[in-house]
This record gives C-alpha cells, structure tokens and sequence, in this order.
C-alpha cells in the first residue's frame, strides 16, 4: 500500500501573508529512486531514448519543476518565468539554491543549459518546440505537447522518463485523499457546487484574465466539484476582459494575482476603479489576493496540494 505523504510548508511570501494562520504546516517525505532499466518514452515529438534514473535534470518551465521536486530530484537547472525574478518561491529556499538559472521559459540559454551537463532536459512543445533540435543535440529531451490543465498527464510522462513511476503512484494517491477530504470540509459536492469561485489574473500589458476551466487551477477547483462565475464556466482556458467588463470577475468568492508588476500588470489601477469595487465579492469582503507562483505556475501535485489547502482555508471561512 503506497504511504502517504505528508504535507509542506512551502507557501509562498503573498500568499503566506494573505492567508495567516491558514497556512500549512509540515513537509513531504523524500523520494527515493526505483531502479529501471534504460527505457524508451513516448513523447509529443515521438520515442526517446532516455537513461535509467536520471538525477541530472534541466527543467525549462514550472510544470517540469514541480513534477522533478516532487519526485524527489533537485534539478540542476530551471527556466524561470519571463515576468518573475526568481523561481515559484513555494519551494525551500535551500533546494532552489542548488538549481542553477537556465534563463527564461520559452528563451533557454542553450550555453547556459549544455554547461550543466544535464542527463534530460523537459518542457512542452508549447514553449519549446522550435528549439528541440537543438536542445535534443545538448541531452535526451522529452517533451509534452503543452502545460497548464493536461498537468496529471504531464505528471506521468515526467515521472516514466524519470523511472519514477511507483513513487508517481504514491502521489497521486495521496492526492486524490486529499481532494476527498477538502470536498468533505467544504460540505461535499452540493456544497461545494454552490459556492462560486471566480479566478482572476492580472498580467503585463493591462491585460485582465478570467480563468476559465482549461487550466491549472481551473482544474483544481473542477475537482472539487466548485461552481464558477457564468463568464468563467467555459471549456477554455481564459477570457480577456477590459477594466468595463469587471462585472465578469465576480462570485461568491474572487481570487485574484499578478504576474509580474503589479503596475505594469494593470492591478494598482484595477484594484482602485469604480467597476472593480462594486462587485459583489470585494463589498463582502470575500475577494482575495492569492501567490501567482503557486496558484497559476505551481503547475503540478505539490503546487496542488497547497492551493487545496488555501482552498479549504478561504471557503470554509
């Protein structure tokens, strides 16, 4: 019987500070490898050829890191996003330390990548495609077709090209354990289905983003069974809206970030117009800002468990 594991306490500095005392406490277990013999993994760009237990491993965007950490591996390299400074701070400061910076997610620095030496590098053909010949020149290179709501897939095929498969198992089922017990504290599936949560992302340009069902966190909130604003419950993956369209980013509850700078996101002006303060969520002062590296880049078991755990936390309040 896979054991279980336990929880981090790895949340990120916005959303810590949001939270409070909702935080989680705890850490997860360390991996160990299982031994595999070299294997063939089907990937979006076809068969690969990769080594057994590869420990030195590139990752090029956060899903990757998030599927490489929870399994237990360090990587020695990692893209960060183009509009943040750092890697998704939901990690311990002491693993992200050891991960040396491989530039930014979509824009690899090929130097910077074959200097590691690494033994496999990951990413999505969404970000990577153009560069997978010369990425597969530097180290078996496996990639997925894209990111963000085909996350559990993405997960396995990590996990398969990693030979980590039965600890993958492990997580998924302690993952599943915990959506139980989430959906229960929130009052179960006619419960949760009346609460409407609305999900909203500020990013460069003034562009303002209702999420819709095709993502990362759309996902996690499905798997709850958590109803979703009418202009939000589309198979997509966002709608971009403009400030006089606000009336869309309502709910029961609002939660909202930003990636990259707040001023240069739009979120400062957003946050202090008319529109954004009649809406039903911010009047009943259920609106809440939420850590943009773990909700919208924490794309993977780790980062789910915790806005689980946040979920949990800000409806059954």
């Amino acid at each position: 019987m896979p054991r279980q594991l336990t929880r981090r306490a790895v949340l990120g500095t916005a959303a810590a500070a949001a939270l409070g005392a909702c935080t989680p406490l705890g850490g997860r277990a360390a991996v160990a490898p299982t031994a595999q013999p070299s294997s063939i993994v089907g990937t979006a760009n076809g068969p690969v050829a990769v080594a057994a237990a590869p420990l030195r491993v590139v990752v090029l965007d956060t899903a990757e890191l998030d599927s490489v950490m929870t399994l237990g591996i360090t990587p020695v390299g990692a893209s960060r996003p183009a509009a943040d400074r750092t890697l998704p701070g939901y990690w311990p400061a002491s693993r992200l330390a050891a991960v040396a910076g491989t530039g930014a997610v979509a824009d690899p620095d090929f130097a910077l990548v074959r200097a590691l030496r690494p033994e496999l590098i990951l990413s999505s053909r969404v970000r990577d495609a153009a560069r997978y010949e010369a990425l597969r020149e530097i180290a078996p290179t496996v990639l997925s077709e894209t990111t963000g709501s085909p996350w559990k897939a993405n997960f396995q095929l990590h996990a398969q090209a990693l030979g980590r498969l039965t600890e993958a198992a492990a997580i998924v089922t302690a993952y599943r354990g915990q959506v139980a017990q989430v959906s229960r504290a929130l009052g179960g599936p006619g419960g949760t289905s009346a609460k409407h949560v609305s999900l909203v992302r500020f990013v460069p340009g003034g562009r303002i983003r209702l999420y819709g069902r095709q993502n990362f966190p759309g996902t996690l909130l499905a798997d709850l069974q958590l109803g979703r604003p009418a202009a939000q419950n589309v198979d997509q993956f966002d709608v971009e809206i403009t400030l006089d369209q606000l009336a869309g980013a309502d709910g029961d509850v609002l939660l909202y970030a930003t990636y990259g700078d707040p001023a240069a996101a739009g979120t400062t002006a957003a946050l202090a117009s008319p529109g954004w303060r009649a809406l039903s969520a911010v009047r009943a002062h259920r609106a809440f800002p939420v850590d943009d590296q773990l909700w919208f880049e924490g794309i993977g078991y780790t980062g789910a468990e915790l806005v689980l755990a946040q979920l949990q936390c800000l409806l059954g309040s």
